[in-house]
């Protein structure tokens, strides 16, 4: 049986993941750095290689003799310590290249991120030729933009690199975005910003696997894909939805765009000044994701790799019940 190595395995989309690959009839070894997430990828299905991305030698260890490789793992904030960030996200992303060139790995597929274009613009059925954006004033954003790039740089010399990029995951076992957004509806923390009506392009965490597994197998060398639900869907309707599979209304409360943009970047500049302890209450990036258009052209990978959602969104939030 053929080996994949992968990174970020005992995460939502790595727990997925290896469960995709072992029905596919791969042996699938996962980094873990905890007991924690060695049980995680156990109970999924892997190998546990107990290690991190910081760990150069449990990189090498974990890719020796994979036939594939999938970088999954990320330090996933809107908030947080830039050298923390640049160390997970870029270094952390080059010594995957790295042990990947090193134990002769003939391709790593690597999850990105539509975050990786964000300057706080909307993002209008945007594709693969739009700028990654290194610049960025996030550091979610500037260092997936990195990582990404070094990704890309890295395809040839016996490596070959994809890059998929889902947006707005979401499905069952997510353990971040709805338990974060019932969290702030129970404590008085919701709110919509700009009324919440934007578009907004969302992938079902299935969707994202099926779009990893044909990067993987049909993906060209060197390829960008974006992968999403299809069509896009109002943010308030799909955050509404998603709230109420669990018995939670989403309140009615609004605040202008305008001023939750102003109070994150005063949130954020008091935090790093000062600094202060713990996470502003607003941030730039929450307000982007909150209020801005994000939809996506999936017309490559659609041509490219034959991709199509395997789960509708229908279909997806009946299962979030």
């Amino acid at each position: 049986m053929p080996t994949a190595f992968v990174t970020g395995g005992s995460g939502f989309i790595g727990r997925r993941l290896i469960r995709r690959l072992a029905a596919e009839g791969w042996t699938v070894r996962a980094l873990a750095r905890s007991d924690r997430s060695a049980g995680l990828v156990a109970d999924a299905g892997a190998e546990a290689v107990r290690g991190d991305l910081t760990d150069a030698a449990s990189l090498r260890e974990a890719a020796r003799g994979c036939e594939l490789a999938f970088h999954a793992a990320a330090e996933v904030n809107d908030w947080g310590d830039r050298e923390h960030f640049e160390r997970t996200n870029v270094q952390g992303t080059k010594d995957v290249i790295e042990a990947c060139r090193g134990a002769g790995v003939p391709r790593l597929v690597h999850v990105g991120t539509e975050a990786a274009l964000m300057v706080g613009q909307p993002l209008v059925n945007v594709d693969e030729t739009a700028p990654l954006r290194p610049d960025s004033p996030v550091l979610y954003c500037s260092t997936k933009a990195k990582a990404e790039q070094a990704v890309r740089d890295a395809n040839g010399d016996g490596l070959e690199t994809v890059v998929v990029r889902p947006r707005f995951v979401w499905g069952p076992d997510d353990t971040v975005l709805l338990p974060n957004l019932i969290d702030m509806v129970k404590n008085g923390r919701f709110s919509w910003v700009g009324g919440g009506g934007h578009l907004t392009a969302t992938a079902h965490v299935d969707n994202v696997v099926e779009g990893l597994w044909l990067g993987a197998t049909r993906g060209a060398p060197g390829g960008v894909y974006f992968v999403t639900d299809g069509e896009p869907i109002p943010f308030r309707e799909m955050v509404t939805r998603m709230l109420a599979s669990q018995g939670v209304e989403a309140p009615d409360k609004n605040v202008p765009a305008a001023v939750a943009r102003a109070g994150a970047t005063a949130c954020e500049t008091l935090w790093r000044l000062l600094p202060l302890r713990g996470h502003p209450p607003i941030t730039r990036f929450a307000v982007w994701v909150s209020s801005l258009e994000c939809t996506i052209d999936i017309s490559r990978a659609r041509s490219e790799l034959g991709y199509q959602p395997l789960r509708t969104r229908d279909e997806g939030l009946a299962e979030l019940g």
